[in-house]
């Protein structure tokens, strides 16, 4: 087992500071490093021995027979289990749980996010089909703490296999319902998690709170069941591995790795490249970013994807359509680097908003989108023969109706991943945005 890298900043807030030293000795659950503000306590994910404590992070070499028993954390109220257990939003946010669940909803709701928004995961949806009764549990003890009276479960229609296995767990559950959502992307997002359940649109500078709704991931609320029933820390982290990967591309689902597990350990573990490739990317294709082999995974990594080489645009003149619902300026310039094409101009999407001066762009109606073509007469304007785009199902949908006729030809920043996992490229949209609910909302 190589050595582990765990990260000391792996939620929202500021780094950890650690609480150990080069030389300990630690077991599978030791608390390693401690919130210096908002933040979440973090354990060691293996026996071992620190060998290196670093500004960003503590490393771990693991003894080579590991146990599976595990430092437990103190007996405590159920909120207090929650916090010092480490969970966080496991779904990519970060955000602590325990601070998310302090909030007294007087009645309102638990919201799943069982979306898998991300093409190619699959890991949330292997929970739900494998073990939904933890993630319920995990729900039940959500509703208690923040004092909500019901539960709803959003998941897509097309999960056909985990909303059966939903419907058979949850027929006696008169508080906890199913809101099918259709397959378009960010489905996932919170506020629209909120929106579809709920029917409430909340502003960019809202939380569900706001709805007096409290919205977590299928595998925190796994987490928080684990926390709570077993005393368990966070110290794994189930993922998906899909690309380029020997043996095929279908989804390689991981399930309690230790953190701080390097990506190429998982990526062997999967099967190995498949000879030429053109990136690793660490999330999901919309919202993920280009990472190394000797990356580590955190408590928020939902995904490591292989893909296929990059096609060339030879110098051509590129512009780049920022979305909120993509990746960032940034990560489309590093795409279209590897493109080789040359930014000639920059846009954002017409709901994109940037709550604070650097802040992450919000977009104001995710997966409702207004039509692009103000941005596609820029980029003609501006001399490109080509644009990148990253934007949701819909507002692409809004982009094609003006740039094929503009003589724009289009790439998404997804379309390598896209073809490498045999998806449908993100162009127009040709699913119902509406999806009929289950009968008595089940």
């Amino acid at each position: 087992m190589a050595n582990l890298q765990i990260l000391l900043r792996q939620h929202v807030g500021a780094p950890c500071a650690p609480v150990v030293k080069a030389g300990d000795r630690v077991e599978k659950g030791t608390l390693i490093a401690t919130p210096t503000g908002l933040g979440a306590n973090i354990f060691s994910s293996a026996y071992g021995v620190v060998e290196d404590v670093l500004e960003d992070r503590i490393i771990i070499k693991p003894d080579e027979e590991q146990k599976d028993e595990y430092v437990k954390i103190p007996e405590g109220s159920k909120l207090d289990m929650v916090k010092a257990a480490g969970v966080v939003g496991m779904g990519g946010a970060g955000f602590p749980t325990g601070v998310k669940l302090g909030t007294d909803l007087q009645g309102g709701y638990i919201l799943v996010n069982a979306a898998e928004c991300e093409p190619g995961l699959r890991h949330n949806i292997q929970q739900l089909e494998d073990d939904c009764a933890k993630v319920i549990r995990g729900v039940k003890h959500c509703m208690e703490i923040s004092n909500a009276s019901k539960a709803i479960f959003a998941i897509k229609k097309k999960n056909e296999k985990a909303v059966k296995a939903l419907r058979e767990a949850l027929k006696d559950e008169e508080a906890i319902t199913i809101h099918l959502l259709p397959d378009i992307y960010p489905m996932g997002e919170e506020r629209a998690v909120v929106r579809e359940c709920l029917g409430i649109e909340l502003n960019t500078t809202q939380l569900p709170s706001a709805a007096n709704a409290i919205v977590c991931n299928v595998e925190t609320l796994a987490r928080v069941a684990e926390a709570i029933e077993e005393r368990k820390p966070c110290f794994s982290k189930n993922l998906t591995v899909i690309g380029k990967i020997n043996g095929g591309n279908e989804p390689h689902v991981f399930m309690d790795v230790p953190v701080g597990t390097s990506v190429g350990e998982m990526i062997e573990r999967a099967g190995g490249i498949d000879g030429v490739y053109g990136e690793i990317i660490m999330g999901g294709p919309f919202t993920g970013h280009a990472t190394t082999e000797d990356a580590p995974i955190t408590k928020t990594t939902g995904g490591i994807i292989v893909t296929i080489d990059f096609p060339d645009l030879h110098g051509a003149s590129v512009g780049l359509l920022v979305c909120a619902c993509g990746g960032s300026e940034e990560r489309m310039r590093d795409i279209c680097q590897k493109m080789n094409g040359v930014v000639k101009s920059v846009a954002r999407c017409k709901q994109a908003i940037e709550n604070k001066p650097g802040a992450p762009l919000k977009c104001e109606r995710p997966g409702n989108c207004p039509g692009q073509a103000k941005n596609n007469i820029q980029f003609k304007k501006d001399g490109c023969e080509y644009i990148i785009i990253g934007n949701c199902s819909d507002c692409s949908n809004t982009v094609m109706g003006s740039a094929p006729k503009m003589g724009l030809k289009v790439f998404h920043q997804t379309d390598h991943v896209m073809r490498t996992i045999g998806h449908p490229l993100y162009r127009y949209l040709r699913v119902s945005k509406q999806v009929e609910q289950l009968p008595e909302g089940k």
